[in-house]
Protein backbone atom coordinates (compact mmCIF):
# COMPACT_ATOMS: atom_id res chain seq x y z
CA UNK A 1 0.00 0.00 0.00
CA UNK A 2 2.72 2.45 0.99
CA UNK A 3 4.83 2.00 -2.17
CA UNK A 4 1.69 2.73 -4.25
CA UNK A 5 1.12 6.02 -2.42
CA UNK A 6 4.79 6.95 -2.89
CA UNK A 7 4.55 6.27 -6.61
CA UNK A 8 1.44 8.48 -6.83
CA UNK A 9 3.12 11.32 -4.90
CA UNK A 10 6.21 11.05 -7.13
CA UNK A 11 4.03 11.28 -10.25
CA UNK A 12 2.33 14.43 -8.89
CA UNK A 13 5.72 15.93 -8.04
CA UNK A 14 7.07 15.32 -11.56
CA UNK A 15 3.91 16.76 -13.12
CA UNK A 16 4.03 19.82 -10.86
CA UNK A 17 7.74 20.42 -11.56
CA UNK A 18 7.27 20.04 -15.32
CA UNK A 19 4.30 22.43 -15.30
CA UNK A 20 6.33 25.04 -13.43
CA UNK A 21 9.30 24.57 -15.77
CA UNK A 22 7.03 25.16 -18.76
CA UNK A 23 5.54 28.21 -17.05
CA UNK A 24 9.01 29.61 -16.38
CA UNK A 25 10.20 29.01 -19.97
CA UNK A 26 8.19 31.81 -21.55
CA UNK A 27 10.35 32.90 -24.47
CA UNK A 28 9.95 31.00 -27.72
CA UNK A 29 12.93 28.62 -28.20
CA UNK A 30 13.82 30.12 -31.62
CA UNK A 31 14.12 33.57 -30.01
CA UNK A 32 16.37 32.19 -27.25
CA UNK A 33 18.64 30.46 -29.77
CA UNK A 34 18.82 33.68 -31.83
CA UNK A 35 19.80 35.71 -28.76
CA UNK A 36 22.44 33.11 -27.83
CA UNK A 37 23.87 33.25 -31.37
CA UNK A 38 23.82 37.05 -31.29
CA UNK A 39 25.80 37.21 -28.05
CA UNK A 40 28.18 34.43 -29.20
CA UNK A 41 29.06 36.48 -32.31
CA UNK A 42 30.25 39.39 -30.15
CA UNK A 43 33.86 39.29 -29.03
CA UNK A 44 33.90 38.48 -25.29
CA UNK A 45 36.68 41.02 -24.74
CA UNK A 46 34.36 43.81 -25.96
CA UNK A 47 31.60 42.98 -23.46
CA UNK A 48 32.16 45.27 -20.49
CA UNK A 49 30.99 44.07 -17.04
CA UNK A 50 28.54 46.97 -16.76
CA UNK A 51 27.04 46.53 -20.25
CA UNK A 52 23.68 45.14 -21.31
CA UNK A 53 25.16 42.06 -22.96
CA UNK A 54 27.01 41.18 -19.74
CA UNK A 55 23.61 40.68 -18.09
CA UNK A 56 22.48 38.20 -20.76
CA UNK A 57 22.74 35.02 -18.69
CA UNK A 58 20.74 32.23 -20.30
CA UNK A 59 20.29 30.43 -16.98
CA UNK A 60 17.26 32.73 -16.83
CA UNK A 61 14.50 33.06 -19.37
CA UNK A 62 15.08 36.28 -21.39
CA UNK A 63 11.47 37.47 -21.21
CA UNK A 64 10.73 36.34 -17.65
CA UNK A 65 9.99 39.04 -15.07
CA UNK A 66 11.23 40.59 -12.92
CA UNK A 67 14.68 41.16 -14.44
CA UNK A 68 16.71 42.12 -11.40
CA UNK A 69 20.11 40.69 -12.28
CA UNK A 70 19.78 38.99 -15.70
CA UNK A 71 18.68 40.49 -19.05
CA UNK A 72 18.42 43.84 -17.30
CA UNK A 73 18.55 45.72 -20.60
CA UNK A 74 18.93 45.29 -24.35
CA UNK A 75 15.68 43.54 -25.13
CA UNK A 76 11.96 44.20 -24.86
CA UNK A 77 9.39 41.41 -25.07
CA UNK A 78 5.80 41.08 -26.17
CA UNK A 79 3.01 41.53 -23.55
CA UNK A 80 2.67 37.74 -23.19
CA UNK A 81 6.45 37.45 -22.69
CA UNK A 82 6.86 34.92 -25.50
CA UNK A 83 8.59 36.96 -28.25
CA UNK A 84 11.41 39.49 -28.40
CA UNK A 85 10.07 42.67 -30.03
CA UNK A 86 13.02 45.04 -29.54
CA UNK A 87 16.77 44.56 -29.54
CA UNK A 88 18.29 47.90 -28.57
CA UNK A 89 21.88 47.71 -27.41
CA UNK A 90 23.72 50.30 -25.37
CA UNK A 91 26.73 52.09 -26.90
CA UNK A 92 29.30 49.98 -25.08
CA UNK A 93 31.85 49.36 -27.83
CA UNK A 94 30.65 45.86 -28.72
CA UNK A 95 32.70 44.33 -31.52
CA UNK A 96 31.70 41.40 -33.69
CA UNK A 97 29.61 40.30 -36.64
CA UNK A 98 25.85 40.44 -36.89
CA UNK A 99 24.80 36.79 -36.93
CA UNK A 100 22.50 35.63 -39.76
CA UNK A 101 20.46 33.90 -37.06
CA UNK A 102 19.07 37.33 -36.16
CA UNK A 103 16.47 36.34 -38.76
CA UNK A 104 14.82 34.06 -36.19
CA UNK A 105 13.57 37.07 -34.20
CA UNK A 106 10.59 37.38 -36.52
CA UNK A 107 8.54 39.51 -34.10
CA UNK A 108 11.25 42.15 -33.89
CA UNK A 109 9.93 45.69 -34.38
CA UNK A 110 13.11 47.62 -33.50
CA UNK A 111 16.74 46.58 -34.09
CA UNK A 112 19.18 49.23 -32.89
CA UNK A 113 22.92 48.50 -32.63
CA UNK A 114 24.07 52.11 -33.07
CA UNK A 115 27.40 53.49 -31.90
CA UNK A 116 29.32 50.26 -31.49
CA UNK A 117 32.00 48.42 -33.48
CA UNK A 118 30.12 45.71 -35.36
CA UNK A 119 31.82 44.78 -38.63
CA UNK A 120 31.43 42.58 -41.68
CA UNK A 121 28.43 42.39 -44.02
CA UNK A 122 24.82 43.03 -43.12
CA UNK A 123 23.33 39.51 -43.44
CA UNK A 124 20.79 39.13 -46.25
CA UNK A 125 18.69 37.00 -43.89
CA UNK A 126 17.66 40.26 -42.20
CA UNK A 127 14.84 40.29 -44.77
CA UNK A 128 13.05 37.68 -42.62
CA UNK A 129 12.29 40.35 -40.00
CA UNK A 130 8.99 41.12 -41.65
CA UNK A 131 7.61 43.11 -38.70
CA UNK A 132 10.64 45.38 -38.41
CA UNK A 133 9.77 49.08 -38.33
CA UNK A 134 13.10 50.62 -37.26
CA UNK A 135 16.54 49.41 -38.32
CA UNK A 136 19.44 51.44 -36.90
CA UNK A 137 23.00 50.26 -37.48
CA UNK A 138 24.50 53.76 -37.41
CA UNK A 139 28.15 54.35 -36.45
CA UNK A 140 29.59 50.88 -36.73
CA UNK A 141 32.03 49.35 -39.23
CA UNK A 142 29.70 47.34 -41.43
CA UNK A 143 31.07 46.73 -44.93
CA UNK A 144 29.96 45.24 -48.22
CA UNK A 145 26.85 46.31 -50.08
CA UNK A 146 23.41 47.20 -48.80
CA UNK A 147 21.73 43.78 -49.27
CA UNK A 148 19.06 43.75 -51.99
CA UNK A 149 16.90 41.64 -49.68
CA UNK A 150 16.50 44.62 -47.35
CA UNK A 151 13.84 45.94 -49.75
CA UNK A 152 11.60 43.06 -48.62
CA UNK A 153 11.08 44.82 -45.29
CA UNK A 154 7.69 46.25 -46.20
CA UNK A 155 6.91 47.43 -42.66
CA UNK A 156 10.18 49.36 -42.27
CA UNK A 157 9.64 53.05 -41.51
CA UNK A 158 13.18 54.16 -40.57
CA UNK A 159 16.46 52.87 -42.00
CA UNK A 160 19.70 54.34 -40.65
CA UNK A 161 22.94 52.75 -41.88
CA UNK A 162 24.97 55.97 -41.73
CA UNK A 163 28.62 56.17 -40.64
CA UNK A 164 29.72 52.73 -41.80
CA UNK A 165 31.87 51.46 -44.69
CA UNK A 166 29.15 50.23 -47.01
CA UNK A 167 29.97 50.26 -50.72
CA UNK A 168 28.46 49.47 -54.11
CA UNK A 169 25.15 50.53 -55.62
CA UNK A 170 21.88 51.11 -53.83
CA UNK A 171 19.27 48.35 -54.33
CA UNK A 172 17.28 48.97 -57.52
CA UNK A 173 13.96 48.06 -55.92
CA UNK A 174 14.08 50.54 -53.03
CA UNK A 175 10.79 52.04 -54.23
CA UNK A 176 9.05 48.84 -53.07
CA UNK A 177 9.66 49.86 -49.42
CA UNK A 178 6.26 51.46 -49.23
CA UNK A 179 6.33 52.25 -45.49
CA UNK A 180 9.78 53.88 -45.44
CA UNK A 181 9.72 57.47 -44.14
CA UNK A 182 13.32 58.11 -43.17
CA UNK A 183 16.42 56.90 -45.04
CA UNK A 184 19.93 57.79 -43.85
CA UNK A 185 22.92 56.19 -45.58
CA UNK A 186 25.29 59.12 -45.07
CA UNK A 187 29.04 58.70 -44.57
CA UNK A 188 29.56 55.46 -46.45
CA UNK A 189 31.25 54.59 -49.76
CA UNK A 190 28.17 54.10 -51.93
CA UNK A 191 28.50 54.65 -55.67
CA UNK A 192 26.31 55.01 -58.74
CA UNK A 193 23.14 57.02 -59.11
CA UNK A 194 19.94 57.19 -57.11
CA UNK A 195 17.36 54.51 -57.92
CA UNK A 196 13.64 55.17 -57.83
CA UNK A 197 12.90 56.12 -54.23
CA UNK A 198 10.06 55.00 -51.90
CA UNK A 199 7.06 57.26 -52.50
CA UNK A 200 6.25 57.82 -48.81
CA UNK A 201 9.73 59.12 -47.99
CA UNK A 202 9.96 62.21 -45.76
CA UNK A 203 13.74 62.43 -45.24
CA UNK A 204 16.51 61.40 -47.62
CA UNK A 205 20.13 61.58 -46.42
CA UNK A 206 23.08 60.25 -48.41
CA UNK A 207 25.70 62.80 -47.47
CA UNK A 208 29.41 62.04 -47.99
CA UNK A 209 29.29 59.09 -50.40
CA UNK A 210 30.49 58.68 -54.00
CA UNK A 211 27.19 59.10 -55.81
CA UNK A 212 27.56 60.35 -59.36
CA UNK A 213 25.56 61.42 -62.40
CA UNK A 214 22.69 63.88 -62.47
CA UNK A 215 19.58 63.82 -60.32
CA UNK A 216 16.83 62.18 -62.34
CA UNK A 217 13.18 63.16 -62.10
CA UNK A 218 12.26 59.47 -62.26
CA UNK A 219 14.10 58.83 -58.98
CA UNK A 220 11.86 61.32 -57.20
CA UNK A 221 8.64 60.48 -59.00
CA UNK A 222 5.51 60.73 -56.79
CA UNK A 223 7.51 61.85 -53.72
CA UNK A 224 4.85 64.36 -52.71
CA UNK A 225 5.74 64.17 -48.99
CA UNK A 226 9.52 64.53 -49.24
CA UNK A 227 10.67 67.30 -46.89
CA UNK A 228 14.44 66.92 -46.45
CA UNK A 229 17.09 66.15 -49.09
CA UNK A 230 20.68 65.85 -47.85
CA UNK A 231 23.00 64.86 -50.70
CA UNK A 232 26.03 67.04 -50.03
CA UNK A 233 29.62 65.83 -50.47
CA UNK A 234 29.05 63.53 -53.43
CA UNK A 235 30.00 63.76 -57.13
CA UNK A 236 26.64 64.72 -58.61
CA UNK A 237 26.85 66.54 -61.94
CA UNK A 238 24.76 68.24 -64.59
CA UNK A 239 21.60 70.32 -64.29
CA UNK A 240 19.33 70.48 -61.27
CA UNK A 241 16.02 70.66 -63.14
CA UNK A 242 13.01 72.81 -62.33
CA UNK A 243 11.01 69.70 -61.38
CA UNK A 244 13.14 69.32 -58.23
CA UNK A 245 12.04 72.58 -56.60
CA UNK A 246 8.41 71.83 -57.50
CA UNK A 247 8.32 68.83 -55.16
CA UNK A 248 5.36 70.00 -53.04
CA UNK A 249 6.63 69.05 -49.56
CA UNK A 250 10.23 70.15 -49.96
CA UNK A 251 11.57 72.19 -47.01
CA UNK A 252 15.34 71.68 -46.72
CA UNK A 253 17.82 71.00 -49.50
CA UNK A 254 21.57 70.44 -49.10
CA UNK A 255 23.45 69.68 -52.31
CA UNK A 256 26.66 71.46 -51.37
CA UNK A 257 30.07 70.11 -52.39
CA UNK A 258 29.07 68.40 -55.61
CA UNK A 259 29.80 69.23 -59.25
CA UNK A 260 26.45 70.60 -60.41
CA UNK A 261 26.82 73.04 -63.31
CA UNK A 262 23.39 74.52 -63.91
CA UNK A 263 20.20 75.42 -62.07
CA UNK A 264 16.64 75.68 -63.30
CA UNK A 265 14.65 77.54 -60.65
CA UNK A 266 10.93 77.81 -61.43
CA UNK A 267 8.39 80.14 -59.90
CA UNK A 268 6.97 78.32 -56.89
CA UNK A 269 3.44 77.08 -56.34
CA UNK A 270 2.59 76.89 -52.61
CA UNK A 271 6.20 76.09 -51.77
CA UNK A 272 7.28 75.17 -48.21
CA UNK A 273 10.99 75.57 -49.01
CA UNK A 274 12.90 77.05 -46.05
CA UNK A 275 16.61 76.36 -46.61
CA UNK A 276 18.75 75.71 -49.70
CA UNK A 277 22.50 75.02 -49.76
CA UNK A 278 24.06 74.73 -53.21
CA UNK A 279 27.49 76.00 -52.20
CA UNK A 280 30.79 74.63 -53.53
CA UNK A 281 29.52 73.36 -56.87
CA UNK A 282 30.38 74.50 -60.41
CA UNK A 283 27.14 76.35 -61.11
CA UNK A 284 27.32 78.90 -63.90
CA UNK A 285 24.96 81.65 -65.01
CA UNK A 286 23.26 84.40 -63.03
CA UNK A 287 22.06 84.25 -59.44
CA UNK A 288 18.56 82.73 -59.84
CA UNK A 289 15.95 85.47 -59.60
CA UNK A 290 13.05 83.16 -58.70
CA UNK A 291 14.53 82.14 -55.34
CA UNK A 292 13.12 85.48 -54.17
CA UNK A 293 9.61 84.18 -54.94
CA UNK A 294 9.72 81.33 -52.43
CA UNK A 295 7.62 82.73 -49.57
CA UNK A 296 9.24 80.85 -46.65
CA UNK A 297 12.86 80.77 -47.83
CA UNK A 298 15.03 81.99 -44.96
CA UNK A 299 18.47 80.53 -45.80
CA UNK A 300 20.15 80.47 -49.23
CA UNK A 301 23.72 79.51 -50.01
CA UNK A 302 25.19 79.68 -53.52
CA UNK A 303 28.72 80.33 -52.32
CA UNK A 304 31.83 79.32 -54.25
CA UNK A 305 30.32 78.61 -57.63
CA UNK A 306 30.85 80.44 -60.93
CA UNK A 307 27.91 82.84 -60.85
CA UNK A 308 28.12 86.04 -62.84
CA UNK A 309 26.02 89.16 -63.24
CA UNK A 310 24.51 91.27 -60.50
CA UNK A 311 22.84 90.33 -57.22
CA UNK A 312 19.07 90.42 -57.82
CA UNK A 313 17.52 93.44 -56.09
CA UNK A 314 14.64 91.14 -55.09
CA UNK A 315 16.94 89.30 -52.67
CA UNK A 316 17.25 92.44 -50.55
CA UNK A 317 13.47 92.96 -50.53
CA UNK A 318 12.69 89.46 -49.33
CA UNK A 319 11.52 89.76 -45.72
CA UNK A 320 11.81 86.05 -44.88
CA UNK A 321 15.49 85.85 -45.92
CA UNK A 322 17.79 85.73 -42.89
CA UNK A 323 20.96 84.02 -44.16
CA UNK A 324 22.46 84.68 -47.59
CA UNK A 325 25.81 83.36 -48.81
CA UNK A 326 26.88 84.44 -52.29
CA UNK A 327 30.61 84.71 -51.56
CA UNK A 328 33.24 83.16 -53.80
CA UNK A 329 31.56 83.89 -57.16
CA UNK A 330 32.12 86.52 -59.88
CA UNK A 331 29.17 88.81 -59.14
CA UNK A 332 29.54 92.38 -60.36
CA UNK A 333 27.90 95.77 -59.90
CA UNK A 334 26.84 97.42 -56.68
CA UNK A 335 25.17 95.27 -54.02
CA UNK A 336 21.57 96.21 -53.11
CA UNK A 337 21.67 99.12 -50.58
CA UNK A 338 18.96 97.51 -48.42
CA UNK A 339 21.53 94.90 -47.30
CA UNK A 340 23.31 97.64 -45.36
CA UNK A 341 20.30 99.44 -43.88
CA UNK A 342 20.15 99.75 -40.10
CA UNK A 343 17.10 97.50 -39.90
CA UNK A 344 18.46 94.72 -42.13
CA UNK A 345 17.98 91.19 -40.82
CA UNK A 346 20.25 89.48 -43.36
CA UNK A 347 23.53 87.86 -42.29
CA UNK A 348 26.02 85.87 -44.34
CA UNK A 349 28.52 86.96 -46.98
CA UNK A 350 28.70 88.52 -50.43
CA UNK A 351 32.49 88.84 -50.23
CA UNK A 352 35.12 87.41 -52.57
CA UNK A 353 33.23 88.58 -55.68
CA UNK A 354 33.77 91.39 -58.15
CA UNK A 355 31.37 93.85 -56.52
CA UNK A 356 31.86 97.60 -56.44
CA UNK A 357 31.28 99.83 -53.43
CA UNK A 358 30.69 97.00 -50.96
CA UNK A 359 31.11 98.76 -47.59
CA UNK A 360 34.19 97.48 -45.77
CA UNK A 361 32.44 98.22 -42.49
CA UNK A 362 29.77 95.61 -43.27
CA UNK A 363 30.33 92.01 -42.22
CA UNK A 364 28.40 90.98 -45.33
CA UNK A 365 31.25 92.28 -47.51
CA UNK A 366 33.85 90.04 -45.90
CA UNK A 367 36.09 88.57 -47.15
CA UNK A 368 37.39 91.28 -49.45
CA UNK A 369 36.46 91.38 -53.13
CA UNK A 370 38.62 89.64 -55.75
CA UNK A 371 41.46 91.55 -57.43
CA UNK A 372 40.31 93.39 -60.56
CA UNK A 373 42.69 91.34 -62.71
CA UNK A 374 40.88 88.11 -61.81
CA UNK A 375 37.49 89.73 -62.41
CA UNK A 376 38.53 91.02 -65.83
CA UNK A 377 39.83 87.60 -66.76
CA UNK A 378 36.53 86.03 -65.70
CA UNK A 379 34.63 88.39 -68.02
CA UNK A 380 36.93 87.91 -70.98
CA UNK A 381 39.14 90.91 -70.27
CA UNK A 382 36.24 93.35 -70.04
CA UNK A 383 35.98 95.62 -67.00
CA UNK A 384 33.50 94.37 -64.37
CA UNK A 385 30.71 96.92 -64.21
Amino acid sequence: MLPGILRLLLAFFILFSTTNLIALSLTLPQDISALKAFKASVKPSSIQPWSCLASWDFIADPCASPRRTRFTCGITCSPDSTRVTQLTLDSAGYSGRLTPLISQLTSLIILDLADNSFFGPIPSSISSLINLQTLTLRSNSFSGSVPDSITNLKSLESLDLSHNSLSGYLPKTMNSMSSLRRLDLSYNKLTGSLPKLPYNLLELALKANYLSGSLSKSSFDSLSQLEVVELSENSLTGTLGSWFFLLPGLQQVDLANNSLTRLEIPKPANSELVAVDLGFNKIEGNAPLHFADYPLLSSLSLRYNSLRGTIPLEYSRKKSLRRLFLDGNFLIGKPPPAFFAADTSVSGSIGDNCLQACPGSSQLCMPLQKPSSICKQAYGGKPSS
